[in-house]
């Protein structure tokens, strides 16, 4: 009996991802909002970073038992934490009132604790999810790497050996709204990475969610998680 020949395998050209003749019309270079994925290597411990997904759709979906947010003692209409509170149909909690709690607080802990433990982590049970929110320190409008640093330890701290708050997701803290976060030295926004390398020296393993506005970096490429490949940094120092 003749034996068959096996299908070859099929190479790049062969695979298509669309039905129909989709391939040549979906040409990324007609959207401006798109990001070039690399491949990345695969640490023993990682932060996922979830380009391309909408953390506030996957929060309402049930994808996350826990997210880490920003919070503030002044107004938190503005921030991903009003639109939760709102939008969760368990929440028992609004903007006013979570802008309330975080105001009394900080008024308590300003008698009774010392400045320098802040930010402190308010956490808002809304039975379906936990938020976990960094709070501002009180009296500035904004985060530094060093506030996220300290927050997430204690995030890192609260999640662990606790299965039920688990899987967690957190925000970038990048271009945010009402919780601005600003690099050293006051001068405008820290990179990306290193908004990752703050979390994951902090401790924390969960997904990261790059901010809409990120995905419109289409001319450079990206990783999936974090730590980044060696590679990176050789070539980094290559061109230095």
């Amino acid at each position: 009996m003749a034996n068959r020949p096996s299908p070859s395998k099929p190479t790049p050209r062969d695979v298509r991802l669309y039905d129909g003749e989709a391939d040549e019309l979906l040409s990324t270079d007609m959207f401006p909002d798109r990001v070039s994925l690399l491949p990345g290597h695969k640490p023993d411990e990682r932060v996922r970073i979830m380009w391309g997904q909408d953390l506030l759709r996957d929060l309402l979906d049930g994808r996350y038992r826990t997210v880490v947010c920003g919070v503030n003692d002044q107004d938190n209409t503005r921030g991903i934490i009003a639109q939760l509170v709102e939008l969760l149909p368990t929440s028992q909690w609004s903007a006013r009132g979570v802008t309330s709690f975080a105001k009394m607080f900080q008024e308590s802990v300003g008698i009774h604790a010392a400045h320098d433990r802040e930010p402190y982590i308010l956490k808002i049970d809304l039975d379906s999810l936990l938020i976990l929110g960094v709070l501002r320190p009180k009296g500035r409008d904004h985060f530094t790497l060093a506030d996220l640093g300290r927050g997430f330890r204690t995030v890192t701290k609260m999640l662990k050996d606790r299965r039920e708050r688990t899987p967690v997701a957190t925000v970038s803290f990048l271009n945010a709204h009402a919780n601005r976060l600003v690099g050293h030295g006051g001068r405008g926004e820290p990179s990306f990475e290193s908004v990752l390398r703050t979390m994951y020296e902090a401790g924390f393993r969960g997904d990261v969610y790059p901010s809409p506005t990120m995905w419109r970096s289409g001319q450079i490429g990206v990783f999936p998680n974090y730590p980044f490949p060696e590679g990176v940094e050789r070539m980094r120092d290559g061109s230095s």
